[in-house]
């Protein structure tokens, strides 16, 4: 007896996963997972690198960024969107 819950294509063998979602959604999960830690990152690191060069605030901010949006933002999102899927 199969745990898993079925899919939502009715055509799909039992216990078959759900079709990944497409790259388009991907990008817009992506995008709604960096704007925020961008913009709090640019508020939050302002007071110390107000003098810094502009190449170097990018690199700080994406050295922070990327891994966690990467490792933590997107793949919550990712799995938060397949709960709605199967609902």
């Amino acid at each position: 007896m199969s745990t898993e819950p079925p899919t939502s294509n009715p055509t799909a063998p039992a216990g078959a996963p759900a079709a990944p979602p497409s790259i388009h959604l991907r990008a817009a999960l992506t995008w709604l997972a960096i704007f925020p830690l961008v913009a709090i990152g640019m508020l939050a690191f302002a007071p110390l690198w107000a003098d810094w060069n502009p190449v170097l605030r990018a690199l700080l901010l994406t050295a922070i960024v990327v891994p966690l949006a990467v490792y933590l933002v997107v793949p919550r999102l990712l799995a938060g969107y397949g709960r709605l899927r199967r609902r």
